[in-house]
């Protein structure tokens, strides 16, 4: 990494940095929402592949989500949000309903988006199935303490819940707020991108089970790839909000594992807008807190000299 900043900026190579020799192709997620029916197969899927305890089978108030977002029991969380198609200029808002709608119909050029017309105006339904990000500068590895979080051969970044001792300074690291300690446990859970599956040659059971292939896995530069040709046939069609997020490599993460396309702006889907790893900073406060504490010992060696030197001085 000689020449690097060895916490942030771009990284080619994370899993040979990692220290794998012959490492395979990165691989990860491209979602896109744009085709996402929010039927939640990819949810249920991950939860029995995985065998992850349930978190909530009651009704949240939030549209059809009854898990409200990740967390150490939810490493796929698909989204509902509702909203009043966007105004000529741009701008969107929460629709005020008065329970009345039609019969959802999806508008013209868009596939995954329901609208229903009623006395607010047009709603529409972004549908988004979230996922751990694999981040190339992945912090809650950075600061983990035991090597429980590590990152494979693949450019993942996998915890092994049996080296996790709670300390949880995974959870506050995480600039996208995905890793959770288990109440009652206390160790860090979040998703693996399937790290057994890709052993054995196979797919994340996620992507696996997409029915309309919103969730598409593969070598992370063929999903880049592909990913701009969506968006540039979106925009082609009149789906001027289409975009993606967390494909750059020089953002604040150095790009991300799992990437997106999205129909609105990050903050509508819960997700922050300029996302940087928190441990970027740590050399340079390193530097700043040695440059203080040699200052300090440097003020405590003055004060006790500088009565000698006044004894000394007035004894003559």
């Amino acid at each position: 990494m000689t020449g690097r900043h060895p916490l942030s900026g771009p990284e080619p190579d994370p899993a040979r940095d990692a220290g794998h020799a012959e490492p395979p192709p990165r691989v990860g997620f491209f979602t896109d929402t744009s085709v996402c029916i929010g039927c939640k197969a990819c949810e249920v899927a991950c939860k029995e592949w995985n065998a992850i305890p349930e978190d909530g089978l009651s009704l949240t108030g939030m549209s059809y989500d009854n898990t409200q977002g990740l967390g150490a029991s939810t490493w796929r969380h698909v989204a509902f949000i509702e909203q009043q198609s966007p105004a000529p200029e741009g701008r969107t808002q929460l629709p005020l309903l008065d329970g009345q709608f039609t019969t959802p119909t999806p508008p013209d050029g868009v596939a995954g988006q329901s609208a229903a017309s009623g006395a607010a105006g047009e709603l529409r339904w972004l549908m988004s199935s979230d996922v751990c990000k694999h981040c190339t500068h992945a912090a809650c590895l950075d600061v983990c303490p035991t090597g429980s979080l590590f990152r494979t051969e693949f450019g993942t970044v996998v915890v092994q819940e049996d080296i996790c001792n709670g300390c949880g300074y995974c959870v506050p690291a995480c600039p996208y707020g995905v890793i959770e300690q288990r109440p009652g446990d206390g160790r860090a859970f979040k998703c693996t991108l399937c790290y057994d599956r890709l052993g054995a040659g196979q797919e994340p059971a996620c992507a696996k089970a997409c029915p309309t292939q919103s969730i598409q896995f593969g070598p992370l530069e063929e999903l880049r790839e592909r990913a701009a040709l969506r968006v540039g046939q979106l925009r082609d069609s009149g789906v001027a909000g289409a975009r993606l997020y967390g494909h750059e490599d020089h953002d604040g993460v150095g790009g991300d594992g799992a990437f997106f396309l999205l129909l609105d702006e990050p903050e509508v889907y819960g997700l922050p807008p300029a996302p940087v790893v928190t441990t970027r900073d740590l050399p340079a406060m390193w530097k700043h807190a040695g440059a203080a504490a040699l200052a300090l010992l440097g003020g405590m060696a003055a004060s006790f000299a500088l009565p000698a030197v006044v004894r000394r001085r007035d004894s003559r």
